[in-house]
């Protein structure tokens, strides 16, 4: 499988807006099915964290305090991405706040995003629900680190797209593997998956 950097934010909420900011990113770039590259830092957007976001993914006022500004981590992880193809476990939120906060920095997303999501919904369909820690450890994929914390939920999300390539060549025959055949399966119905891969193969 070619190149692809795998995305993960923790925000302030769910929709950007001025109030509503990013407070880390992670990206971790998997090649072939392997991890061989990491970007992660917290941002300091200047935007409060509520308490039970704080809660929820450790991320303090006091740690933001001490963090690079969020341009500075935007720029950084712009120039580390360049223009890999994207994929994020549940896409929808984590393009919005990347395409949010490089629209900051007057830069201008080029490439699509595949969701991880999405494609477990069509490959894993016996999983107990598509969460991502759920998926996981229905999958037997290694334990990363603190849900809800950038590098431990991109480098899951990297596993679980790994294992899914994998599921695509040995139960579906697939030997090429592609962003571009993710995004486009990700569109097709559960139920017209089988027929869909059936295509792709030529048969």
């Amino acid at each position: 499988m070619e190149r692809i950097a795998v995305i993960d934010f923790e925000t302030t909420g769910i929709t950007p807006s001025s109030s509503c900011r990013a407070t880390e990113i992670a990206v971790v770039i998997l090649e072939q099915g392997r991890i061989v590259d990491r970007y992660q830092s917290l941002m300091n957007a200047g935007v409060r964290v509520p308490a039970f976001i704080e809660q929820l993914t450790g991320i303090s006022n006091a740690m933001l305090r001490s963090a690079p500004p969020a341009e500075k981590v935007m720029n950084e992880v712009n120039e580390f991405v360049g223009i890999t193809p994207l994929l994020a476990h549940n896409a929808a939120f984590d393009q919005k706040f990347w395409d949010f906060e490089l629209g900051r920095i007057k830069r201008t997303r080029l490439q699509n995003f595949a969701c991880s999501l999405l494609l477990a919904r069509r490959l894993m369909p016996s999983a107990p629900n598509h969460k991502l820690g759920t998926l996981n450890t229905f999958a037997g994929l290694p334990h990363t680190g603190q849900a809800h914390r950038a590098m431990a939920d991109a480098e899951m999300a990297a596993n679980l797209t790994a294992h899914l390539a994998t599921q695509l060549r040995q139960q579906h025959g697939l030997r090429e593997l592609s962003h571009d055949l993710l995004c486009s399966l990700q569109k097709v119905p559960a139920a017209k998956i089988n027929e869909h891969l059936k295509r792709h193969r030529g048969f």
